[in-house]
């Protein structure tokens, strides 16, 4: 088993949401999700309520040891496409809960514009920028549907050089799913990339907002990073 304890009052709520959907999404995934065991309550040494969690055997995704990076990519395509068919009937929408994915990238805009300016003497500030108001000028303009929230390398489970499962839906809620794109930035490349969106049908606008929040986290991972290297 494995037991889950929000570091911060923020993440505290994802406990109760976590424990709602999980049982109710697992079924019509292709892959296995955690689905909760047990609920823990708050006490005097702890104050929030927490999770426990059957144990799944597997490494973080690396690309070291994935068999085939593209099957891969395609398999990852996949599961964020049964994911968006789940009924969404009822489902969070974003919110403080998971930090506004699938929300308006409008929320991040004020950030990612100082983040833009802190590194003008390293990155391309013109295209840059380009590519963010490209990306929060549009909208999704469909049903909302189901977001993994933070779809990362370590979320994604790989055991025998195959992925077998997907892991902390946290982030989790109903909405555009562009957030769970940034993937085929941050941890994808070219050729896997492309057999990612070849499988996953959505519209050049929702792949534009999928590289505005690849770009909104690394701006802001950059930001972190200077100041570290500059306190």
């Amino acid at each position: 088993m494995s037991v889950r304890l929000p570091s911060a009052a923020w993440y505290a709520g994802q406990v109760e949401k976590e424990h709602k959907w999980l049982p109710k999404l697992a079924p019509y995934l292709p892959l296995p999700i955690p689905v909760p065991l047990a609920m823990g309550q708050p006490d005097k040494t702890y104050p929030w309520q927490w999770s426990i969690y059957r144990w799944f055997e597997g490494e973080n995704a690396t690309i070291e040891n994935i068999s085939d990076v593209q099957e891969f990519a395609t398999t990852l395509a996949q599961f964020l496409a049964a994911l968006q068919r789940v009924d969404s009937s009822g489902g969070p929408p974003p919110g403080e809960h998971n930090f506004y994915r699938g929300g308006s990238l409008s929320v991040y805009d004020d950030e990612t514009r100082k983040s833009i300016i802190t590194l003008r003497n390293d990155i391309d500030r013109e295209a840059v920028t380009e590519v963010w108001e490209a990306a929060i000028n549009t909208k999704w303009r469909r049903k909302p549907v189901w977001l993994h929230g933070d779809f990362a390398a370590g979320n994604l489970l790989i055991k025998e050089g195959q992925l077998c499962a997907v892991i902390d839906f946290g982030c989790s809620g109903v909405g555009d799913p562009a957030c769970d794109l940034t993937v085929a930035w941050t941890f994808l490349s070219r050729a896997s990339r492309e057999a990612f969106r070849k499988t996953l049908v959505l519209d050049d606008a929702t792949w534009a907002r999928a590289r505005g929040w690849a770009l909104w986290k690394a701006l802001i991972t950059l930001v972190d990073a200077d100041r570290n290297r500059h306190p």
